[in-house]
Parts: structure tokens; sequence; C-alpha cells
């Protein structure tokens, strides 16, 4: 089972370090996005059915993401990119992609 890359552990990373340091009304993350920075923040293993399941919701979850940077938010005042880094973060996209084609 893949490791997710550094660019993408760090992604996660931030977005748990954002989400402390915020007002609890500024969190952003359900449960399973939670659980989801800590496996890929850990450099746990990731089955190919969490592989699926991350690109659901990253691309899904895209166009939030993009419309906040055009806003010119980021990842402290934004729970569209908070929650979009508990997920990997925009590298983490190439990176499921990749790793479901190659299976």
């Amino acid at each position: 089972m893949p490791v997710a890359p550094k660019p993408v552990r760090d992604a996660a990373k931030k977005a748990l370090d954002a989400r402390e340091n915020v007002a609890p009304s500024r969190r952003a993350g359900t449960r399973v996005g939670l659980a989801r920075a800590n496996q890929l923040a850990n450099g746990d293993n990731i089955s190919y059915a969490t592989l699926r399941r991350m690109r659901s919701y990253l691309l899904r979850a895209k166009e939030n993401y993009d419309n906040a940077r055009e806003l010119g938010l980021n990842i402290e005042n934004s729970k569209a990119i908070q929650a979009y880094y508990l997920w990997g973060g925009p590298r983490a996209l190439t990176w499921v992609n990749s790793e479901l084609s190659s299976r």
C-alpha cells in the first residue's frame, strides 16, 4: 500500500497545525477529514479504497478550494482551504491519480 509523498504529508500537517491555532468556529474538518489528515501526516499506508475516496473528495472540493484562493484567502481564514489541506492539499490529487492508474 502506498504512503503519501512528503508534500502531501506536509499539507496535512499544515492543516492540522492551522486548525489548532484558530478559534473553534474557524476550524474545518469532519471526523473522516481529520482521520485522513492524521493518516497522511503520520506517513501511514493508504489503502486503494481510501485513495478512491480521497480522489472523490478532492474532485468535489476543488472548486471551493479554487474559489477561496481566488478571493485571496488562506488556510487560516478559509474552511474550504483548510479542509482541502486536511486531505493532502493541491498536490494530493495528482498523487492519488498516479497511484490509482498504476494499479
